[in-house]
């Protein structure tokens, strides 16, 4: 991974600029998204605009609350272009992935709140995790009357845990109409009779732009002629950064946690209710490393005793049973413990340093481009971010 950042950041170089692993740019201003040229040459993209816009008939209104609140108006979904995830495949049998959906369902409270980036957006000290609001907002087809009517956001953390993958395909089909109207000559009965493997484009297509945090992916790879088709679990919660150290501690706390979850007798789904998961995932975006999280049996907790006293031994556990070595989970589960003992994450460090930079003189503007200057430096050092410097 460092040799592809390298590779990358010298021919961003070549161009007089730099790369960087951050959830939201934290100098990006509205003028930044009002140019033309701001979307990449895809007619994918271009027809998701235009197809959002005609759904919902009017401007696209964000409203995001936290210490300086925010109010602006978009004439695009170019806000969504200001996200940036780092993404988590897990590839699973059919059988295998309600257990691993209810599971990541479960775990995307605490995981944020270790794992949050993003606390500006605009000059705006916002959510610690600014990008699920704007990421929420900016793809929103729904004017406000179909709001208060009940219908659900295409950006979804969903309403219940499921016992098939089939669920959550029922519900892309009953909730969310196409978008993209693209048709293909295959009839997949005939292929399944024909003996090949329907490649299920429609469904595909469909399935994304349904922007589920943990999201049922199908596809079918060709080897040798022939189609093999699998299913993957989509993990969408996290932000890009800070470090490629701080992204693999996160992904070894993700499986690690995911395999231990997905495989206990008495899961722990079946003692939460859904509304509660979904209440941790939005604390956690809104308040980081801060939030208090409400967990099966213990009640509730801040995110830092979860993790230290009841998470990272069911990582370890999970990784052990994924066959990881001990020095690799004592490296990666080490980060992780070290982040929640110091208190501090990406979106934390940022708004620090910012304080810091203010207090010294510097306007916000001004105090944003340092610290973004410094944490491009810190990013390639590639030392966890909670030993980071203010």
């Amino acid at each position: 991974m460092r040799a592809s950042l390298n590779e990358a950041q010298t021919k961003a170089a070549s161009a007089g600029t730099r790369i960087v692993m951050i959830g939201i740019l934290p100098t990006l201003m509205p003028e930044h998204l009002s140019r033309d040229g701001w979307m990449s040459e895809s007619s994918r993209y271009a027809a998701l605009n235009e197809s959002i816009f005609s759904a919902r008939g009017e401007d696209i209104p964000i409203h995001i609350s936290g210490p300086e609140p925010l109010s602006w108006e978009a004439v695009t979904i170019a806000p969504e272009s200001a996200c940036t995830s780092m993404q988590l495949h897990l590839q699973v049998a059919p059988a295998d992935f309600a257990p691993n959906w209810n599971a990541a369902q479960v775990m995307a409270g605490p995981q944020l709140a270790l794992g949050a980036n993003s606390p500006y957006f605009f000059g705006h000290q916002l959510w610690s995790e600014t990008r699920i609001e704007v990421f929420s907002q900016s793809t929103d087809t729904r004017p406000e009357e179909l709001k208060t009517q009940g219908v659900r956001p295409r950006v979804w953390f969903g309403e219940r845990w499921i016992g098939s993958i089939l669920d959550l395909f029922k519900e892309n089909i009953r909730y969310f109409p196409s978008l993209l109207n693209e048709l293909s000559d295959e009839d997949p009965a005939a292929e399944l009779t024909a003996g090949r493997i329907p490649h299920l484009s429609e469904l595909r297509l469909h399935n994304g732009t349904v922007d589920r945090w943990n999201r049922p992916v199908y596809d079918v790879l060709e080897v040798d002629g022939v189609g093999r088709p699998h299913l993957q679990l989509e993990n969408r919660v996290l932000p890009a950064g800070p470090t490629v150290i701080d992204m693999l501690a996160n992904s070894a706390f993700y499986y690690g946690t995911l395999r231990t979850l997905s495989e206990q007798e008495n899961p722990l789904w079946t003692k939460m209710s859904f509304a509660a998961a979904h209440h941790n995932f939005l604390e956690a975006a809104r308040h980081g490393m801060d939030t208090v999280l409400h967990w099966p049996e213990l009640g509730e907790m801040t995110a830092t005793k979860l993790v230290l006293d009841t998470l990272l031994p069911i990582a370890d556990e999970g990784l052990r049973s994924w066959g990881v070595d001990v020095e690799v989970r004592d490296r990666f589960l080490g980060v992780i413990e070290g982040r929640a003992k110091a208190g501090r994450n990406g979106a934390s460090w940022q708004v620090a340093t910012v304080r810091a930079l203010q207090d010294s003189g510097l306007t916000r503007r001004a105090a944003l481009a340092e610290m973004l200057r410094r944490y491009c430096d810190h990013m390639h050092a590639n030392e966890p971010v909670h030993t980071w410097p203010c």
